[in-house]
């Protein structure tokens, strides 16, 4: 089990307030996103993230 704050530092380098709220985001998406394989989110340093969906094959 990883800390938040450990969590935070790792990815971001960073714990404050805007990259707390950024990890608070991507656990709420892949939590109701996990369902659907099609789904992919990518974290991109600096930048935010990109919601990839991979048509029905």
């Amino acid at each position: 089990m990883l800390r938040r704050e450990d969590i935070l530092l790792r990815i971001w380098g960073d714990d404050d307030y805007f990259a707390g709220r950024s990890l608070d985001v991507v656990i709420s998406l892949r939590k109701y996103l996990q369902e659907d394989t099609r789904i992919e989110i990518q974290n991109l340093h600096g930048v935010g993230f990109r919601l990839l969906i991979r048509e029905n094959e």
